[in-house]
């Protein structure tokens, strides 16, 4: 099995994000602080921080997403800060 790839560290300038755990298990790494996820679990990220989701498993890491204000346009492109437009 070909090795994984780390995925690249984001941040969201103008808005935090609430994480929600549907399924699955992995990690969350919010400013360099290790945060283990599993069904349930919710986590914040806030406006600016830096962080990754990992999902070191074979199985599926499922997880629903709330960006406030909305961080990205419909077509995927990030908002600036505080703008909803």
């Amino acid at each position: 099995m070909a090795a994984r790839k780390a995925a690249p560290t984001t941040l969201h300038k103008g808005a935090d994000q609430w994480l929600n755990v549907v399924d699955g298990s992995g990690v969350a790494i919010i400013n360099g602080h290790r945060t283990q996820l599993k069904a349930g679990t919710i986590v914040l990220i806030e406006a600016g921080d830096r962080h990754e989701i990992r999902n070191p498993g074979r199985t599926l890491l499922k997880t629903v997403g709330v960006y406030v204000p909305p961080a990205n346009r419909d077509e995927g492109n990030e908002l600036l800060a505080g703008r909803g437009e």
